[in-house]
């Protein structure tokens, strides 16, 4: 097992462990804190994603390097006020992640939604998406996109329930094995 698997196991399992102890569950009154990312947690939380969907769905290394390129770019290309990753964490421990980037014309692009297994259900994924409609109201964007696959069926639920609507569904193979992808939009009021 590689030493970054061990640390992030390590973190993942302490967590499991202290909710299934009976302390406070994410959605009662464990602190459940929605930041900005700081230096050298983008590539971690591309990095732990990779790993939880080629372990839930089978997209190994063609989805890695994917995020890993979405990554670089929103990195190289970072303008504060128009771009964001927020991180969620509790108790120190990042349990979730999602950016958002600007992709011109009024358009802004909600990318790599993830929550740690051990959280999910817990409304991380809520806030987070809130996070990101908020931060683009305030930004001025004209709408909200973003691309999903309809075997993600929470995400899918959690994004109509924020209000996006389906517009697009077409298979690829991007990711290593047939998958429907489905595009989602948001019109933000201004």
């Amino acid at each position: 097992m590689s030493a970054f698997r061990f640390l992030w196991r390590t973190a993942s399992d302490g967590l499991s462990r202290r909710l299934s102890l009976g302390r406070p569950a994410l959605g009662g009154n464990a602190d459940v804190v929605i930041r900005p990312f700081r230096c050298g947690e983008v590539g971690l939380v591309i990095a732990r994603q990779a790993m939880i969907y080629e372990q839930e769905q089978g997209w190994g290394r063609p989805l890695e390097a994917l995020m890993l390129e979405t990554g670089a770019r929103f990195l190289a290309e970072f303008r504060p006020g128009r771009d964001q990753c927020w991180i969620a964490e509790i108790d120190g421990m990042c349990v979730g992640s999602v950016f958002l980037t600007d992709e011109g014309d009024g358009l802004a692009r909600l990318r790599l939604l993830y929550v740690e297994p051990c959280a999910r259900g817990q409304g991380v994924a809520d806030r987070l998406v809130a996070a990101c409609i908020g931060f683009a109201r305030e930004a001025g964007y004209a709408r909200v996109t973003l691309w999903t696959h309809t075997v993600l069926a929470a995400a899918r639920r959690l994004y109509a329930r924020h209000g996006f609507r389906l517009v697009a569904q077409a298979e690829h193979e991007a990711f290593g094995v047939p998958v429907q992808g489905e595009t989602w939009d948001l019109a933000l009021e201004r």
